[in-house]
């Protein structure tokens, strides 16, 4: 994915989401977006294949990362499922104010699910997603921003029981430098995130 902030910023203006400009120049007004990768056409891959971004400016200057990612849950829970309803997949949307830095199982720093988000219920077992608009659910449902390996220096290659449906880094070392970001940002706006999921065959 050829991913730019131009890119992202546009996309997220074109689709009438809130794009954080920080005109005051704080530093640090972030904007989180999730990219799932839309060449993979729903299939269970297993593979940290998406992306999360994050833009922002310090002192004026625009800032962007880019962190491999998965935005789907890993092949155990799809076969696994915890709730009889399916697991569960993250709708793309822009969820304002959704997410707060708190700990992820009681474990250690993250982003936390603090407001409602919507997820597509898929309880087939048939290997692919199924964003079936007739089954999704809005609710809390612990669909936090977290890691996958938490050895320094790791990085993890198969998402298997890392995500039963939250966004989550593959590298170690990212997740450090998005963690970093996330708790500056914290200090000066307080500890409320927004957080956008679109699709790579969206971007302009």
């Amino acid at each position: 994915m050829d991913l730019t902030l131009q890119r992202i910023k546009d996309t997220l203006i074109s689709k009438g989401y809130k794009w954080f400009e920080d005109q005051n120049n704080k530093g640090y007004d972030v904007n989180i977006v999730g990219i799932r990768n839309s060449k993979t056409k729903g299939r269970v891959t297993n593979a940290f294949d998406d992306a999360i971004t994050v833009s922002y400016k310090v002192d004026g200057e625009w800032q962007f990362h880019v962190f491999p990612c998965t935005t789907d849950p890993g092949s155990h829970w799809v076969k696994n499922i915890l709730s009889e309803k399916g697991v569960a997949i993250l709708k793309p949307n822009q969820y304002r104010g959704s997410h707060k830095l708190r700990l992820h199982q009681g474990k250690y720093l993250a982003l936390g699910q603090k407001k409602p988000v919507t997820v597509y219920r898929d309880n087939n077992l048939d290997g692919n997603y199924d964003l079936d608009e007739s089954k999704t659910e809005t609710g809390i449902f612990g669909i936090n921003i977290h890691r996958a390996t938490g050895r320094s220096g790791g990085k993890s290659t198969r998402v298997d029981k890392w995500s039963a449906g939250c966004q989550v880094i593959a590298d170690n070392d990212d997740w450090h430098q998005f963690l970093d970001i996330c708790q500056t940002a914290r200090e000066i706006h307080g500890n409320s995130f927004s957080y956008t999921l679109i699709e790579s065959k969206e971007i302009i």
